[in-house]
């Protein structure tokens, strides 16, 4: 336990009392008389701090929230749905402008503690707290934090590159950067240790009262999560360190914590629906992306019918999607397009899916990863895997489909906006084929099945180029985010830089390039795949 916990009791002490526990009267004074000895007992002076961890990975109230943390930059760059509103006289993300104060939300929910936000700080306080109370059994407590925490400061990271993340725990250093090599070596480091330590406690309830997800406090199916999370990380780096990549992956497919390849990863929202219903069906501020018309009406697949609605206007067909960053005037223009679908029903947001898991070992097979398995096998189980999860049919003709391609995009209003599908990407798996066009295949599916989550599928788009996203037509970056080779990042957020401007300053050191959207992270290579 000692190697875990990074603080000295007496630190731990000092800091609790004047720092990270401002609620430490409150939670100490129950008005119903519930005694500090029973908090300790029932291990709630812990698990309270889970509840802002689950909160803040994906954040889905307030719904506005959710709009500015994730939907206005990566479900938008990911080519899921396009905005038909023209925010701030069209001058926004989507054409490149990137809106500080709305990308600051994507930072304020991983790091500021106040109202009830910041994964990093309800992380920490996990660690003091199983240190102050002396049990080693609490250190589930903080393996599970750091799995949570891993799942979220991932794709932080993946947003702006260089983020604190190894150094946060300790005050010195708290405000200093990590550049995302170094972030991602932590991330799997605190995944292994987590994976490992689990396993002694297999047989554990205790944080059954404080998990939100599907898996009920099941410490076996935690260690499967973070096992699965272990190998999207090792894809994701698979470019740039092949190397480190291989060795985490192969760790991941033959490790006794298993995959998620029959169960996906829920997170119970509270009552609440998802944000996108809001954000889509009540504001009318998302609708169905061009990229989403062009591949799923080419390839004619039922999920077309669970990810969206029929049009307002009649006249528009069954499905009409809009093109990101093409000039626009008003919401009324292309607002009765296909809004997003039922998909997004319910009260549990995805964390992982059994699909995404498959697709993961497709792409370990074709880079030749021992345990693997077959390329092929598993990417024709992702699809399997996908079309139950949304209860689409016809996924046996869907497979076997060799002809259908992805169509063009014809824009409803204006011919400027049509676009061209550069690709003839297929269904059915051609084994023949070389292995970028594989990967295509692989990708292209991968990216359908993650749908809602925007995060990933941009993750995976600037990793691997695909599918093909369409470039913005009206580019308002002033020449800082290339029209082709489109938004690699966000830029370092203003708080940051105005109440942490060295680090901030030492963080952009650490790219390679400006602090600017144009610039690419450390495993967006743009090297060829292979």
């Amino acid at each position: 336990m000692k190697h875990i916990l990074k603080y000295t009791m007496a630190s731990a002490i000092a800091i609790s009392l004047t720092n990270c526990t401002g609620d430490f009267e409150d939670i100490n004074t129950n008005p119903y008389g519930i005694s500090q000895e029973s908090l300790t007992q029932q291990n709630n002076h812990i698990g309270s701090r889970f509840s802002p961890l689950f909160s803040n990975v994906i954040r889905v109230e307030p719904a506005w929230n959710y709009q500015l943390q994730q939907n206005l930059n990566a479900d938008v760059f990911s080519g899921y749905m396009t905005a038909p509103t023209p925010f701030a006289g069209n001058i926004n993300n989507q054409t490149y402008a990137l809106v500080n104060g709305w990308n600051g939300f994507i930072w304020s929910d991983a790091y500021d503690a106040n109202d009830g936000n910041g994964v990093m700080p309800y992380a920490r306080e996990i660690v003091q707290q199983v240190e102050l109370s002396g049990d080693e059994s609490g250190v589930k407590f903080v393996y599970l934090a750091n799995i949570i925490k891993v799942m979220a400061m991932h794709r932080v990271s993946d947003v702006f590159g260089p983020i604190r993340y190894s150094k946060y725990n300790d005050y010195d250093t708290t405000g200093e950067y990590d550049s995302q090599e170094i972030a991602y070596q932590a991330f799997f480091a605190d995944l292994d240790e987590a994976i490992n330590g689990l396993e002694s406690f297999t047989d554990d309830a205790q944080f059954t009262a404080f998990d939100q997800s599907n898996l009920g406090g099941d410490i076996a199916a935690w260690r499967t999560f973070a096992n699965s999370l272990r190998l999207r990380l090792a894809i994701r780096i698979s470019k740039v360190n092949p190397t480190l990549a291989q060795t985490e992956g192969e760790k991941a497919l033959s490790s006794n914590a298993g995959l998620m390849e029959a169960q996906n990863m829920l997170i119970d929202m509270g009552g609440f629906v998802h944000p996108i219903q809001t954000i889509s069906r009540v504001w009318g501020d998302v609708v169905m992306s061009a990229e989403m018309e062009s591949i799923l009406k080419g390839f004619n697949d039922s999920r077309i019918s669970k990810f969206f609605t029929a049009p307002a206007d009649a006249n528009l067909g069954d499905y009409k999607g809009v093109r990101m960053g093409i000039a626009i005037e008003a919401k009324t223009e292309y607002g009765s397009h296909s809004l997003i679908g039922e998909a997004v029903d319910g009260t549990n947001k995805i964390w992982m899916t059994a699909a995404e898991v498959h697709f993961l070992k497709a792409e370990a097979a074709l880079r030749g990863w021992a345990g693997a398995g077959d390329a092929k096998t598993n990417y024709e189980a992702g699809v399997r895997a996908s079309f139950a999860q949304f209860g689409a049919g016809g996924v046996d003709n869907y497979l076997a489909d060799n002809t259908s391609t992805p169509n063009d995009f014809v824009d409803a209003l204006n011919p400027t906006n049509n676009y061209t599908y550069p690709s003839d990407v297929k269904i059915a798996y051609n084994e023949a084929g070389s292995r970028e066009e594989q990967l295509e295949q692989i990708i292209t599916q991968k990216w359908i099945a993650m749908f809602p989550d925007g995060q990933e599928a941009w993750s995976e788009f600037r990793r691997t180029g695909y599918p093909r996203v369409f470039p913005v037509v009206v580019n308002n970056s002033g020449g800082a985010i290339d029209t082709n080779i489109q938004v690699r990042r966000i830029n370092f957020v203003d708080n940051e830089k105005n109440t942490n401007g060295a680090n901030v300053e030492a963080a952009v050191g650490m790219l390679k390039g400006p602090d600017t959207g144009g610039t690419r992270l450390w495993w967006d290579t743009g090297l060829p795949n292979f």
